[in-house]
């Protein structure tokens, strides 16, 4: 089976570490890009063609729903994931109407961001 290409698109650092040090354990996976906010992740998509994105909401410039909107609309075929800290509802509900094909609160990363990525990638 070829790698999950994936593209990791969130403003601190930090996460972004901690989710390519998770993403590194799995041998279907490989990590081929960051971005910092929506508008660098929309050019990165189009450069970089990943098969899924992992988008966080609140990010300066750009959010992360309009971005996943404009991605969607680009490459119908690329799947996002929403990750954030914030476990509502209303953002679960923002996330699936701008496109997005899954959810993961970010305390939850440990245990559901290797299976949610793997069950989007089959979404394709």
């Amino acid at each position: 089976m070829p790698k999950i290409k994936v593209l990791l698109v969130d403003d601190n650092s930090k996460f972004l570490q901690l989710a390519k040090n998770i993403l590194s354990s799995d041998k279907d996976i490989a990590v081929i890009g960051e971005a910092m906010d929506g508008k660098e992740a929309i050019s990165k998509v189009k450069e970089l063609k990943p098969d899924i994105v992992l988008m966080d909401v609140r990010m300066p410039g750009m959010n992360g729903l309009t971005a996943t909107s404009s991605i969607k609309q680009i490459m119908p075929e690329v799947q996002v994931l929403i990750v954030t800290i914030y476990d509502s509802d209303e953002y679960k509900e923002a996330a699936m109407s701008s496109g997005a094909s899954g959810f993961i609160v970010k305390k939850d990363l440990q245990n559901e961001l290797i299976p949610k990525i793997k069950e989007s990638f089959e979404l394709q």
